[in-house]
């Protein structure tokens, strides 16, 4: 079955960094657009970033648009999102989604919390 799990968060300061991770299983990862979605609390969940498949072409939220980077290593079967000047309204619970035949697959998600 397909498995996402998150690691990587948890508390940094208003100008700090944090790496995310996400170890996938039970797909071909290599062969799907993998992205990165976040929820503050009381706000829907909103597309961050994505990464294709074939091309490695990324998109970004206009939110995080030079401060964070989504990036794949298919030999590890793992995506990484690299976040830099983070900023108080970047906390919320960080979720990486792959969609497969339709359906949309998500992690647990990972905590990131940013204040001084």
């Amino acid at each position: 079955q397909v498995q996402l799990v998150e690691s990587g968060g948890g508390l940094v300061q208003p100008g700090g960094s944090l790496r995310l991770s996400c170890a996938a299983s039970g797909f071909t990862f290599r062969r799907y657009a993998m992205s990165w979605y976040r929820q503050a609390p009381g706000k829907e969940r909103e597309l961050v970033a994505t990464i294709t498949n074939i091309s490695g072409n990324t998109n970004y939220a206009d939110s995080v648009k030079g401060r964070f980077t989504i990036s794949r290593d298919n030999a590890k079967n793992t995506v990484y999102l690299q976040m830099n000047s983070l900023k108080p309204e970047d906390t919320a619970v960080y979720y990486c989604n792959v969609q497969i035949r339709g359906g949309l697959y998500w992690g647990q998600g990972t905590q990131v919390t940013v204040s001084s």
